[in-house]
């Protein structure tokens, strides 16, 4: 078979729909955009031309007919969190598919355990934003800066921790709960009957991924592990000599320590206390996120679980919903929900 002898469907265009149905480009135009001015048996032809030749909008060509082009802000943590630097790096992937679109991202980055700093970086966005992707603080101050932004007319998106009863238009990220009744499930199961300790480290409970992982925890192993005590959380502000120094003082004050359940980040931490405490085989460790440490971790034995949520899907997410809200386009939402997944040794990706 030759190269010719398959050729790829080309595109229906305006025009080839305005051939077809036997009317001018301006009618095909006014009824695909739904304006008024054009009779029903015209506009049954033109519907009819569009079914026939499978015609289907090119977006960002019409942006460019109309000079049209939207500019989203992306504000992400400082620091240096494994995971929060693996998004940063999708965003700006993210970012090169978008300009494709006339959709453009500046990341800025705050401090966002701070409920301040982040609340005044939102305040002071500059009016050129449509939109604003943020990895959102459960604050009075922080909620009241994002509703000022949604009167203003600009979209505002949480991605990764929520901010639930502000006026955001939409939340990009796993169902947090859930994700911390997974991780009791599968510590009550390895611990298998054991009685003891288990401790829970966030990076901040002003977090509400945090605080939800930690509450989907408690729950479950409450409820269905009675052997097992949750101590109450601490935060290590997902910095890791913090951590470090908190989990070596928990394995010193509780000898009957049998897991740590990481909601946040710190895990390089951790894993320094587990190892200068001699015990990093006998106690269970789940966390989140997988990143270049928590691989490593997990493939040497210290680590026995993570729970994972795409970053990459999450950016491409939040870019996908602000440029559908900007251009008036719906959504589809199974495509924009975000999964759990979860790692052990054995199906590392």
């Amino acid at each position: 078979m030759t190269a010719d002898a398959n050729p790829l469907p080309v595109r229906a265009t305006l025009e080839d729909v305005a051939r077809t149905a036997g009317v001018s480009l301006a009618t095909v135009d006014r009824v695909i955009n739904r304006r008024e001015g054009v009779r029903a048996k015209t506009v049954a032809r033109v519907e009819a031309a569009v079914a026939k030749l499978g015609y289907r909008a090119d977006v960002a060509a019409a942006r460019l007919a109309r000079g049209q082009s939207f500019r989203f802000a992306f504000v992400l943590p400082t620091g240096g969190n494994s995971f929060m630097t693996i998004l940063t790096e999708q965003v700006q992937r993210t970012a090169e598919w978008l300009a494709g679109q006339r959709g453009f991202i500046d990341i800025l980055h705050v401090d966002v355990f701070d409920p301040d700093v982040l609340a005044g970086a939102l305040e002071n966005l500059s009016p050129a934003y449509q939109g604003v992707a943020v990895i959102a603080l459960d604050h009075p101050r922080v909620r009241a800066a994002i509703d000022e932004l949604t009167a203003r007319g600009v979209a505002v998106v949480t991605l990764v921790s929520d901010a639930p009863s502000s006026r955001r238009l939409h939340y990009v990220g796993i169902d947090n709960p859930a994700a911390g009744r997974t991780a009791a499930t599968l510590m009550g199961r390895y611990l298998g009957g054991r009685e003891g300790t288990v401790a829970v480290i966030a990076g901040s409970l002003s977090l509400r991924d945090h605080a939800e992982r930690q509450f989907g925890f408690h729950q479950i192993l409450s409820s269905e592990y009675p052997n097992l005590l949750a101590l109450p959380a601490i935060e290590g502000r997902d910095e890791s000599e913090r951590t470090r120094e908190l989990t070596a003082a928990l394995l010193a004050r509780h000898p009957d320590l049998r897991g740590i359940y990481c909601c946040g980040a710190g895990n390089r931490g951790i894993a320094d206390a587990l190892e200068a405490s001699g015990r990093a085989r006998d106690v269970v460790w789940i966390t989140h996120e997988l990143t270049q440490h928590t691989r490593r971790f997990l493939v040497r034995g210290a680590l026995d679980a993570i729970i994972n949520q795409d970053p990459g899907h999450e950016a491409r997410s939040a870019a996908r919903i602000l440029l559908a809200h900007c251009s008036g386009e719906p959504i589809s939402p199974d495509q924009e929900r975000i999964r759990i997944d979860i790692f052990l040794r054995d199906n590392l990706p």
